[in-house]
């Protein structure tokens, strides 16, 4: 991180006529009340690719650690972005409630910060080259509050960040409510050096509703939407893996920081306990 669908309830109504000569004393047609309905989580509809991996967070209280583990402490052994959060695996920061992971962030001291968020990852449990991937999410609402769902190369243990890759599927900070960036970061593309892949806009209601974030990955680029509408694409512009190294497996994050090199130090704590809520992650081969 330098680093999930509005239903909407549509009446329709379908009068039908029968011409006559003489209508005497019509009867009049009252419509039938409709009774709202909750909206439910979508269903799997992709039919050109297989679903290869998925968390509904349908099941238990706690995030399953077959499928995700967490990073501990501040980052500052270099996976930190100067954060102002300690991250842990406590059920207070990561659970799952009413059918939907939980990452909150509290006003809590812990390791020599004031705040206590936490950041799940699939690193040594699963990875992937290519595919689609949606996560539906719900972002939290505050400054400095800095959400992300984002991607890290397989190999960072050894080619080191960024050379390794990363894929923002999406990141929102408080300061700029609502609206969505989407990045690619390698050894030639990266935000040290200003010549990251990226781009950003307003998508309404980011904070307010679910929606699906979602990439579209092959060798040749990488596409990003919000619920199935094209926002941004990052084009393999041939230079070799310095310059697009996603022709590797990657490995899955999802987080929620407080302050930092993006969001900014200035924290609204009248905002906390604030969480951001994923619905489902599935992903498609």
């Amino acid at each position: 991180m330098r680093l999930i669908t509005l239903t909407a309830i549509l009446s329709v109504v379908s009068l039908s006529f029968c011409a006559q000569k003489e209508a005497p004393n019509p009867t009049p047609v009252v419509p039938t009340p409709t009774t709202p309905t909750t909206p439910t989580t979508p269903p799997v509809t992709d039919t050109t690719k297989k679903l290869v991996w998925s968390d509904e967070f349908d099941k238990g209280t706690r995030p399953d650690t077959t499928k995700w583990a967490y990073n501990i402490g501040t980052g500052s052994g270099g996976w930190g972005n100067n954060e102002m959060e300690y991250y842990t695996s406590d059920s207070t920061n990561a659970r799952i409630e009413n059918g939907n992971l939980v990452i909150e962030a509290r006003v809590q001291s812990k390791g020599g910060k004031n705040y206590t968020s936490a950041r799940m990852l699939t690193q040594g449990k699963a990875s992937w080259t290519y595919g689609r991937f949606e996560i539906r999410a719900k972002l939290p609402k505050g400054n400095g509050t800095w959400p992300a769902i984002w991607m890290l190369g397989d190999n960072i243990g050894t080619a080191g960040w960024p050379a390794c890759g990363e894929i923002d599927i999406m990141e929102e900070v408080g300061k700029e409510l609502n609206v969505i960036n989407w990045s690619a970061h390698s050894k030639l593309l990266n935000w040290t050096l200003g010549t990251q892949k990226t781009y950003k806009t307003t998508v309404d209601g980011a904070t307010d509703a679910f929606h699906v974030y979602k990439l579209d990955w092959n060798k040749d680029n990488m596409s990003f939407y919000v619920d199935d509408k094209l926002y941004y694409t990052v084009a393999n512009d041939g230079r070799g893996t310095d310059s697009y190294p996603f022709v590797a497996p990657q490995f899955l994050l999802l987080n929620l920081a407080i302050g930092g090199n993006m969001p900014g130090f200035i924290i609204d704590e009248s905002v906390f306990p604030v969480r951001m809520e994923v619905d489902y992650v599935r992903i498609y081969q």
